[in-house]
């Protein structure tokens, strides 16, 4: 089991860093992974020259292999300018676009300032959808005023907790029930609108009740 980590911050150390390190922490405390983490400011130079010659330098083409290869994400960019850096989407932008199909992606941000909290909705999260990854129902963004608190631990431990879970089996991750409102945001919807029904005891159920069907029984009998 392979977990992939990259981390877009600039500075060393970097809050983007951090919050990196504690959601994989928080993953493999739950799934035995092994763990890579990937700076994407020791491959900047690489990236701008794959942009131009078409041909990545072996480091970045070693990068972009183990993301590939990953059977989990995390993803961690700091905010610039009310979204992901450009670094950050430099990177994603050489990824294949099949690489990321149907592969488990924990989304995480950092900002100076808790007026930025959507950006893993409003950015990251279109950005991985559109690469047909399995973006996460809880991505976590961190102010720097949210460093020490008890939510941010929360959220981290939630994240972490819900993408071992898409790594693993559920005998590999512990006994506990799957959190209810965890697998009700991820359950597939069907075409005609029905959700996919879910069991605490069995996780993910998978009993679809077509729309049409709900319809009739709401029906006053003739």
């Amino acid at each position: 089991m392979k977990l992939v980590v990259v981390s877009a911050g600039l500075s060393s150390p970097s809050s983007t860093r951090l919050l990196a390190d504690r959601l994989a922490a928080a993953t493999v405390a739950r799934v035995d992974a092994e763990v890579q983490v990937i700076e994407l400011r020791d491959h900047a130079t690489e990236i701008a020259q794959h942009f131009v010659t078409g041909f990545p330098p072996a480091r970045l083409a070693a990068a972009l292999d183990a993301v590939a290869a990953a059977d989990g994400l995390i993803a961690v960019s700091p905010v610039f300018s009310a979204s992901y850096s450009g670094l950050f989407k430099s990177f994603f932008d050489l990824i294949d676009k099949d690489a990321l199909t149907g592969k488990p992606v924990l989304l995480g941000a950092t900002g100076g300032t808790a007026r930025h909290s959507l950006v893993t909705e409003h950015a990251l999260r279109p950005l991985f959808t559109y690469l047909r990854a399995l973006a996460l129902p809880t991505a976590v963004y961190a102010a720097s005023e949210d460093w020490g608190e008890d939510g941010l631990a929360h959220r981290i431990t939630r994240a972490g907790d819900e993408l071992a879970r898409f790594m693993a089996p559920a005998s590999a991750v512990g006994t506990a029930a799957p959190d209810v409102d965890t697998a009700a945001a991820i359950a597939p919807r069907s075409l005609h609108g029905a959700i996919t029904s879910v069991d605490p005891q069995d996780g993910f159920g998978a009993n679809l009740v077509p729309f049409e069907q709900r319809l009739a029984a709401l029906r006053p009998a003739e």
